[in-house]
């Protein structure tokens, strides 16, 4: 089972030199992303997501890639379980990054959905099936249509989940209760409905959920795996009181496209330098202003 607050982790990076375009050129800062990790472990986070969405995967080239999974599974040392993101919109693409990460050590790992091309849903069924059947460790399904441009439906999900019996979960990022109930309902009762919008982590688990896959636990990681265990434990009070405190800091954290908000705000708090890839660009100043108040009203800054 995979729960509790799993972190989407960012990668950090340090400045060397100029680019050729007269920017900063970006390499991964493995010393301040093995810092980082340890955070997160020490605050209660129950997993790993590296190379996801947060941890700006579209920008990283394959070196890097296998790179921040690596890094990520040596300094981890099976206190939590590693969930590496290696999906791709090429089916042969994914395969690669998946075995690989396969054979570095990673205890599973999450497959987006393939993005711009929008499959069909017997499209979307072949590309995780020949996934699945490529390697022997747990896959979990992310679904997050408004990044892709295809919605995995519930049907699809549940013939996945009867066929492919290493495809053990899904990550809903689809805002829809109605489509992850149907999931629960249509799916075999040990596979996983985790959350993908922290917005959403405690309605969730009210239907079934098992945890969340945060972005905002990369700033506040005891408070999001505080309220999945008050709910584990039936401290709906203590739950709901983590939920409402943590949602201003959560819609701060979403005012622009992800990971912008966050890792700035980690720039803000001096966990980590606020560097972005282009075509990820800084925020709005306006925005910014409301993410400093953000971070005060918290109590962060």
């Amino acid at each position: 089972m995979f729960k509790g607050s799993i972190v989407a982790i960012v990668t950090p990076f340090s400045a060397k030199g100029g680019s050729a375009s007269g920017g900063k050129n970006l390499v991964v800062d493995e010393r301040k992303l093995r810092e980082l990790i340890d955070f997160q472990i020490k605050n209660g986070t129950g997993g790993i997501v590296p190379c996801g969405t947060t941890g700006e995967s579209a920008t990283l080239n394959f070196d890097e890639h296998e790179k921040v999974i690596e890094i990520t599974i040596d300094q981890v040392k099976k206190r939590v379980p590693v969930i590496a993101g290696t999906g791709s919109n090429s089916t042969e693409e994914a395969i690669m990054l998946t075995k690989k990460a396969a054979g570095a050590g990673a205890d599973a790992s999450l497959q987006v959905s393939p993005y711009y091309n929008r499959p069909t849903q017997k499209g979307l069924y072949e590309h995780f099936k020949a996934i699945a059947q490529s390697v022997k460790i747990p896959i979990i399904l992310y679904n997050i249509a408004g990044r892709t441009g295809v919605n995995i439906e519930p049907e699809t999900i549940a013939k996945l989940a009867q066929d492919c019996k290493n495809i053990v979960a899904v990550k809903e990022a689809s805002g829809s209760l109605d489509q992850m109930s149907r999931i629960k309902q249509l799916c075999p009762e040990n596979f996983d409905l985790i959350s993908g919008d922290d917005g959403l982590t405690l309605p969730v688990l009210s239907i079934g959920g098992t945890g969340i896959i945060s972005v905002v636990a990369n700033i506040v990681p005891r408070d999001v795996a505080d309220l999945v265990l008050a709910f584990e434990k039936g401290d709906l009070k203590k739950a709901r009181e983590l939920h409402y405190k943590l949602l201003p800091l959560i819609k701060a954290v979403f005012l622009e496209t992800n990971p912008i908000p966050v890792k700035t705000a980690m720039g803000l708090l001096g966990v980590c330098e606020p560097d972005l890839r282009l075509p990820m660009c800084e925020m709005s100043e306006g925005n910014l202003e409301k993410l400093k108040k953000a971070l005060k009203d918290y109590g962060l800054l």
